[in-house]
């Protein structure tokens, strides 16, 4: 009997054995799976990384050149503004060359209120208007009250005078009128 058990000893442990030898080379290709897993996913992330790195190198030579392109426009914008007020300055210049060579004031007030007109057409066309405040009620949107007034001869909240004239430019509040206001 000792014979057999031994015989089924062996058994046993050559079992144990052909086992442990299975777990090792499943544990092996596992670990060779997880290897090349790793490796891949290593590629797929340096892909992902030179990715971004361009990514970002065309955003930032994106922003740079709209950068460029609204300083350009700007300066152009400018450029063509001041074109269209050159006739303006021209014209301020004949008429304080006239004034001194006629010392006729009446034709220096008619020359300053052309020029002045021309000024004011140019600027409309570009969108600037001025905002009426004389005799309106009072409106905080594009009014600014100085001051207030007792007044008879107007309503309350009434504008009686204009202290500084006040626009919009191309329908927005570019810069109240300063005004004073009636009050009872």
């Amino acid at each position: 009997m000792t014979e057999d058990r031994r015989q089924k000893t062996e058994d046993r442990e050559q079992k144990t054995e052909e086992a442990k030898e299975e777990t090792i080379t499943i544990k092996i290709s596992e670990y060779e799976k997880l290897k090349n897993d790793l490796g891949e996913k290593e590629t797929q992330l340096k892909d992902y990384l030179d990715t971004l790195q361009r990514l970002k190198a065309e955003f930032e030579n994106y922003r740079k050149r709209i950068l460029k392109e609204q300083s350009q426009f700007l300066e152009t914008a400018a450029q063509d503004l001041i074109i269209k007020i050159l006739p303006v300055l021209d014209n301020f210049e004949l008429a304080l060359f006239a004034a001194e060579e006629t010392k006729d004031y009446q034709k220096l007030i008619r020359g300053i209120e052309m020029v002045y007109g021309e000024f004011k057409e140019i600027l409309g066309k570009e969108g600037l208007e001025q905002i009426e405040a004389k005799d309106q009620v009072f409106n905080p949107e594009v009014h600014e009250a100085a001051m207030q007034v007792h007044s008879e001869e107007h309503n309350e909240n009434e504008v009686v005078d204009v202290l500084r004239n006040g626009y919009l430019f191309k329908g927005k509040v570019l810069r109240p009128a300063m005004v004073k206001v009636a009050r009872k």
